[in-house]
């Protein structure tokens, strides 16, 4: 019996059925010929669906699924090509398993169909079986308008395993070009969004809809563009020069995660360490000059180096992740080159999703403070810093894993309170004797404590200065919390990274049982 295969447009062939199974074979290859070939122009300087999932896995490593998937005949184009314009598989990044989808612009725009999505939904059960990340690389135009609710429905079904894979394996979400509407909101509930500057958008509605019923004006990169996305809205976590940044973002970013809740995060070979002798002088003696705190951390992490989480929003807050003696850490920390390191809304709000993250993952948290507490204000307050500024709080509290603080500078009222102190549940508690651990800074506390005597004194001036140096003596510094326990122990500065390093070895054991419940109720 002869087989007859014949192409009735790209990415589709007809192949009657064969008889031998030479013919068998050979039909296969051609419908894997056709479920392969490109199915329309690609935009310039964009690498196809299945290129892009093999620049981000190990050579040779990536298995497809679902190739012959195609779309639903009812409502849709009688031209329906294979994969139906999402490709699926897994293989592994660094010899560690992954599964990974890429949506192919190409087929239908990228739109989700009910057979892209049953395809997406089939790989992120199996990532949860198996207990491996999950990525995914965005290109699409939303749901597709001709299938109507079928992808609606879709578009629930794979929120709805967002959340079952949260905090159980590792979600990372790469947008390559447009990721607009109900397809905006998975990779918001993924851990880390990754965008291509001037080539990437997210939003839920575009900007010819918002100019239609607001009259207002604007572009697809002020509402939503890869840079809006990571310094205006906080919805990006990190910001690629292109697609190849991209994609070396996330295998860099895995190196430091665990493959899933139950296991612990990969281990290396020590790094180098930093000799530290610099920190001595790295806190100004004025009190109100800046510094970057960034000069403390590459102190102390292996080799230096830091991988800055969502670096550009922010920036009066430093989440990042590193390395200590080979092992992954969450490093926290107040930047006091921006705002003083004050805590606003959204240094919260980044921190706090920062910390439940490395919590979720068996990942400790280092934190460094220098903050002057919660930054006050009627549009502060008016937007819901009380509410807001909580959230981090919680995350401390409720965090489990080893936590290690050290107090370099400042650390007032709730900023102390925040800044992974003893009393939200920190393991470990260094100072330096640069700290000054206290309600206010002196001038505040003296103007409050002492207006009457001020007002009446002959020379207000001198005796300000007596009692500014009188408050400074003792609650500007660390020994008042060190005498109470709150703080282990004061330190020379260049003494932090071998203190750090005990304290994490010494917490490597660490059991903090919970109590029984469904789960908390953080002020959202």
């Amino acid at each position: 019996m002869s087989t007859e295969v014949t192409a009735s447009g790209p990415g589709e062939a007809t192949t009657h059925v064969p008889g031998s199974t030479a013919e068998r074979v050979a039909g296969l290859e051609d419908r894997r010929g056709a479920a392969v070939a490109p199915d329309g122009p690609r935009r310039r300087g964009e690498f196809s669906a299945r290129e892009r999932i093999e620049r981000l896995v190990d050579k040779d490593s990536f298995t497809e699924t679902g190739l012959f998937v195609r779309a639903r005949p009812a409502g849709v184009d009688a031209r329906r090509p294979y994969g139906d314009g999402v490709v699926t598989g897994y293989g592994t990044v660094d010899g560690r398993p992954v599964c990974v989808f890429a949506q192919d612009s190409t087929v239908f725009g990228g739109s989700m169909g009910e057979a892209f999505g049953e395809k997406t939904a089939a790989l992120m059960d199996l990532a949860l079986k198996t207990g491996c990340p999950v990525i995914g690389l965005n290109d699409g135009g939303g749901a597709r308008i001709q299938e109507g609710v079928a992808a609606l429905a879709l578009y629930a079904e794979l929120v709805r395993r967002n959340v079952k894979a949260s905090g159980v394996i590792p979600q990372i979400s790469v947008v390559l070009g447009p990721c607009a509407g109900g397809a905006a909101y998975s990779p918001a509930i993924t851990d880390f969004t990754v965008m291509v500057d001037g080539a990437s958008h997210m939003f839920v509605t575009g900007p010819d809809v918002i100019e239609t019923v607001t009259g207002e004006r604007t572009t697809a990169e002020e509402l939503g563009g890869a840079r809006t996305s990571n310094t205006v809205n906080g919805n990006a976590h990190f910001l690629a020069a292109d697609e190849a940044d991209a994609l070396d973002t996330v295998r860099d970013l895995l190196s430091y995660l665990p493959a899933n809740n139950l296991e612990r995060p990969p281990e290396y070979a020590p790094g180098h360490a930093p000799s530290g002798t610099g920190l001595d002088e790295v806190v100004p003696d004025r009190l109100g000059e800046a510094y970057d705190m960034r000069d403390v951390l590459h102190a102390v992490v292996d080799d230096g180096e830091l991988l800055q989480v969502q670096e550009l929003f922010a920036p009066n807050i430093i989440c990042a992740l590193a390395r200590v003696e080979g092992r992954s850490v969450g490093v926290v920390a107040n930047q006091p080159l921006h705002a003083a390191g004050v805590l606003d809304i959204d240094a919260s709000e980044k921190a706090a999703r920062f910390v439940r993250f490395c919590d979720a993952f068996g990942i400790p948290l280092l934190t460094f403070a220098d903050v002057p507490g919660y930054l006050s204000g009627v549009r502060q307050e008016q937007a819901g810093i009380i509410r807001r500024g909580a959230k981090l709080l919680y995350a401390y509290a409720e965090a489990t894993v080893p936590k290690v603080t050290v107090v370099v500078r400042k650390a007032y009222g709730g900023g102390y309170a925040v800044m992974g102190s003893k009393h939200l549940g920190a393991d470990v508690n260094l100072a330096w004797p640069t700290a000054r651990i206290a309600v206010m800074g002196a001038e505040g506390a003296v103007g409050v404590l002492h207006r009457r005597e001020l007002a009446a004194a002959t020379d207000p001036e001198a005796l300000r200065a007596r009692l500014l140096a009188a408050y400074e003596r003792t609650h500007g510094t660390p020994y008042l919390a060190a005498e109470r326990g709150y703080v282990d122990a004061v330190i020379a500065p260049r003494e932090t990274r071998e203190q750090v390093c005990r304290g994490l070895r010494a917490l490597r054991g660490k059991r903090a049982p919970m109590p029984e419940r469904r789960h908390g109720n953080i002020p959202l």
